[in-house]
C-alpha cells in the first residue's frame, strides 16, 4: 500500500478547511459591514427626519401669516359697505372683502360668510338691502355673478347644517325700488345722508350670549368642539381616505405624539381666548345706493353712522362633511354673537402651500406625505424617487418619519412623513464599492488558495506515484538483467540463448539510461537549472540523428519507422540543441511505442515540414487509440498519468511529455498533439534560423 505524504488530506477535506477559513473571515467582516449600513442608514433616516421637520416648520409658518392676516380683518370688513373717515367727516366705501372675483392671499378661497346674532346670513360679496336692477355701480351681470357665488356658500353651509333654511339674505322692511332709495330719489341720497346723526358710542361691557341660543351658533359651537369630534369617536369623515391607523406605519416615537398631543391642546385652549378688542364704525342704515359720493359736499349734512365696540376671538377650523375647509370665528356686538367665517376649497388649500413645498424640496424624494384632521386621511403625497436609494428596505419602508400637528388654529392638521426609500448618499456608495471588493478579493483568494491546494494535493500523489512508477521501472529491468547476467556467468545459457540474452540485456540498459536520462533533466528543471546550447543545424542532420537514436527501440519493440521529409526543407536550418531534440524525439517515440503496442498496424511515421514561411515541425504519429479530448492538455503535466499506478498496463513515470514540453519551450519551440484516425500525431514546432529563410 503506498504511503501518503499529507495523511488524510483531500479534496473534500480542503474544501472545508478553506470554507471554514473563509466564513472565519467573512462573517466578522459581513458584521462589520452590516453595522456600517445600519449606522448610515439610520443616520441617513434621521437626515430625512430633520429635512420633514424644516419643511413642517416652513409649511406652519406660511398658513400662520395667511391666518394673521385674516385675524387682522375687523368686525366691519364682513360688511358690504364701510364708512372712511372720522365720524361725521366720514363716507361711504366698501369693504375690502366685497371684490369679486374673490381676492384673498389665502387660497382657495370660496367666499366670506357672517351669521349674525338672529341667525340671518350674509356676505361681504353684496349688501343687505338690495334692489333688483343696477345698483351701487355693479352691472346685472356681476350682480348676477355675485348671487350665484352667494348662492354657492349658503348651500354648502346650509348642507353641512351651520345656517338655517331661512331667506338667503336678512332684508330690512324698506325695499328698495328701481332708482328710489328710502322712498327718495337718487338724486336725493346726499339729504339721506345728511339727515342722519351719529349715534354715541356705547360702553364697553362683557360679553352676554342671548339666553335663546339659535342654531346656527349652536351648529358653530359644536363644529369648534373636540369633545364630539370625529377624532375623539374613532370615525371616519365622509370624503376622507380612511383613518391613520389604518396606514399601519411603524411607530417608535410614542413621547414624540404624546407631547404633539399636549401641543394641539394647549393650541385649543389659546384659541379659546379672546384676540383682540376694537372699535368700530358701520352706517345705521346699508340702503345708500351710490359710491360715487365717496367725497361729500362741504354743504352736505353729516353722515349717520354708528359706532360700537366689538370682541373678537380666534379663528377655529375644521373639515366640513362635504369636503370643504371652513375658518370661522366668533365676534361680539353689544352683547351679541356673530359668526364670522371664511369657506375653503380644501384640495387648492392644500396644493398651494403643502404639496408645492412638498415636492420643493429633498424630503419628497425618500418619502410620502400624509395630511389628515382629527386622524383621518384628507390627501396623500407620494415621494418622487428617482432611483438612487437604498430599495426593498422592509426594516425602513413604512416607518414613519414625523407626525406633528400644525400649530394654533390649524392644531387638528396633522402632516405625517412615512419613509418610502432613504438616499445613498456618499458614504452609502463607497461602502457598497466596499462589499463588491471584499467579496471579489474573498472570493478570488478562496479560489486561488483551494486551485492551489488542490494542485499540491495532486503534485503529492503525482509524486508518489512518480516513486512509485519509478521503483517499478527500475527494479523489473534490473532484476532482469541480474538473472540474464547470472545465467550467462554461471554457463547456464546455451549458444543459442546467449545472442538474445545479450540483447535483452541491452535493451533494458537502454531504457534504464533512457529513464536515468529523464530523472536527471526532471531534477535540473525543478532546480532551474536547465540549460540549452542553441546552434544551428540542418532538418536533414536533425532527421539522420533521430533514426540513429531509435533504431533500435523500434526494432525490439517489432515496430516499423517512416521518416519523411518535404525537398523543399532539408538544408533549412534551425537554432537547436542536439541532445535535447534528440531527447525529445526519443521521448515521443517511447511513448507512441508504449501505447499503440496492441494496434494492429505497428509503424511509427516520423515526418519533418514546413508549417509557416518562417517555421519547422517535426510530427511522430503512431496508429494506437488516440487520446481523449479531456486528457489533451493534461498530458503535457508533469507527473500526470491517464492511468491509475495499480491498474495500469503500460509502463513510463509520467515525466516524458513534461519534459517534452518544457525542452521544446526552452529552445523557443512548441508541442501540440491531434488525434488522427486512427492513432495520435505530436507536433514540435521551431523557428527556422533568420538567416537561412
Amino acid at each position: 500500500m503506498r504511503a501518503k505524504s499529507l495523511p488524510g488530506w483531500n479534496k473534500s477535506r480542503l474544501r472545508l478547511v478553506l470554507l471554514l477559513f473563509f466564513m472565519a473571515l467573512a462573517i466578522p467582516t459581513g458584521l462589520l459591514i452590516m453595522q456600517a449600513g445600519s449606522q448610515m442608514k439610520w443616520e441617513a433616516f434621521h437626515q430625512q427626519r430633520l429635512l420633514a421637520e424644516e419643511l413642517h416648520a416652513r409649511i406652519d409658518r406660511r398658513y400662520m401669516k395667511l391666518i394673521e392676516v385674516e385675524s387682522a380683518r375687523s368686525f366691519t370688513d364682513y360688511s358690504f359697505l364701510n364708512v372712511a373717515g372720522e365720524n361725521n367727516n366720514g363716507f361711504l366705501k366698501r369693504s375690502p372683502l366685497s371684490a369679486y372675483p374673490v381676492k384673498s392671499g389665502m387660497p382657495g378661497v370660496i367666499g366670506y360668510f357672517q351669521i349674525d346674532h338672529n341667525d340671518l346670513f350674509s356676505t361681504p360679496l353684496l349688501p343687505e338691502n338690495r334692489q333688483s336692477g343696477n345698483f351701487l355701480q355693479l352691472s346685472s351681470v356681476e350682480v348676477k355673478n355675485r348671487e350665484q357665488l352667494v348662492q354657492q356658500i349658503y348651500q354648502t353651509l346650509n348642507k353641512n347644517k351651520l345656517v338655517a333654511s331661512k331667506p338667503l339674505l336678512a332684508v330690512k322692511q324698506n325695499k328698495l325700488k328701481d332708482g328710489v332709495v328710502g322712498g327718495k330719489r337718487e338724486d336725493d341720497v346726499s339729504g339721506i345722508m345728511s339727515s342722519m346723526s351719529s349715534a354715541p358710542s356705547p360702553s364697553m361691557e362683557a360679553p352676554k350670549q342671548s339666553k335663546k341660543e339659535v342654531r346656527s351658533q349652536l351648529a358653530f359651537d359644536q363644529l369648534g368642539s373636540s369633545d364630539s369630534s370625529a377624532y375623539r369617536q374613532q370615525k371616519v369623515i365622509p370624503g376622507s381616505l380612511g383613518r391613520v391607523e389604518d396606514l399601519k406605519l411603524k411607530n417608535k416615537y410614542q413621547k414624540k405624539l404624546e407631547s404633539q398631543k399636549r401641543h394641539l391642546t394647549e393650541s385649543k385652549a389659546k384659541a379659546s381666548k379672546v384676540l383682540r378688542k376694537e372699535r368700530n364704525v358701520l352706517p345705521v342704515a346699508e340702503m345708500e345706493e351710490s359710491l360715487a359720493l365717496e367725497k361729500r359736499d362741504s354743504d352736505k349734512k353729516d353722515l349717520r353712522v354708528s359706532i360700537f365696540e366689538s370682541e373678537i376671538d380666534a379663528f377655529n377650523f375644521s373639515v366640513l362633511d362635504s369636503g370643504q375647509f371652513v375658518l370661522f370665528r366668533k365676534v361680539w356686538k353689544n352683547g351679541q354673537r356673530y359668526i364670522q367665517g371664511i369657506l375653503i376649497d380644501s384640495q387648492q388649500f392644500i396644493d398651494k402651500v403643502i404639496r408645492e413645498s412638498f415636492y420643493a424640496t429633498g424630503v419628497s424624494l425618500g418619502s410620502d406625505l400624509t395630511i389628515a384632521y382629527q386622524g383621518n386621511v384628507l390627501s396623500v403625497l407620494g415621494s418622487a424617487s428617482s432611483g438612487r436609494y437604498i430599495a426593498s428596505n422592509p426594516e425602513l419602508q413604512g416607518t414613519l418619519l414625523l407626525q406633528s400637528n400644525l400649530s394654533s388654529v390649524l392644531g387638528q392638521l396633522e402632516l405625517i412623513f412615512s419613509v418610502n426609500t432613504l438616499p445613498i448618499g456618499p458614504g452609502g456608495v463607497v461602502l457598497g464599492w466596499l462589499v463588491v471588493v471584499l467579496a471579489v478579493v474573498f472570493l478570488t483568494a478562496f479560489y486561488l488558495m483551494y486551485r492551489l491546494g488542490l494542485k499540491q494535493i495532486m503534485l503529492s500523489r503525482q509524486q508518489q506515484d512518480f516513486v512509485s512508477a519509478v521503483s517499478h521501472e527500475l527494479k523489473t529491468p534490473l532484476t532482469s538483467i541480474r538473472m540474464y547476467g547470472e545465467m550467462l556467468r554461471e554457463g547456464w545459457a546455451t549458444e543459442d540463448k546467449r545472442k538474445s540474452y545479450y540483447d535483452f540485456i541491452f535493451t533494458e540498459s537502454e531504457r534504464l539510461s533512457r529513464l536515468i536520462n529523464n530523472v536527471l533533466q526532471l531534477a535540473r528543471m525543478t532546480r532551474n537549472d536547465l540549460s540549452v546550447e542553441l546552434s544551428p543545424c540542418s532538418v536533414e542532420r536533425l532527421l539522420n540523428i533521430i533514426e540513429s537514436k531509435i533504431s533500435s527501440q523500434v526494432e525490439q519493440a517489432d515496430f516499423t519507422v517512416n521518416i519523411e521529409c518535404d525537398d523543399n526543407i532539408r538544408d533549412r536550418a534551425v537554432d537547436i540543441d542536439e541532445d535535447n531534440f534528440s531527447q525529445i524525439m526519443i521521448n515521443l517515440v517511447d511513448n507512441a511505442l508504449k501505447f499503440s503496442a496492441a494496434a494492429e498496424k505497428k509503424q511509427i511515421d516520423i515526418k519533418a515540414s514546413r508549417a509557416k514561411a518562417d517555421t519547422i515541425q517535426f510530427s511522430v504519429r503512431d496508429y494506437g487509440p488516440g487520446i481523449a479530448r479531456d486528457q489533451m492538455k493534461k498530458i503535457f503535466q508533469l507527473f500526470y498519468r491517464s492511468e491509475n499506478e495499480q491498474t495500469r498496463v503500460t509502463v513510463g513515470t509520467g515525466i516524458g511529455l513534461a519534459l517534452v514540453n518544457q525542452l521544446a519551450q526552452t529552445m523557443n519551440g512548441k508541442v501540440d498533439v491531434v488525434n488522427q484516425s486512427p492513432g495520435a500525431e505530436f507536433i514540435v514546432s521551431f523557428p527556422i534560423r533568420a538567416d537561412a529563410r
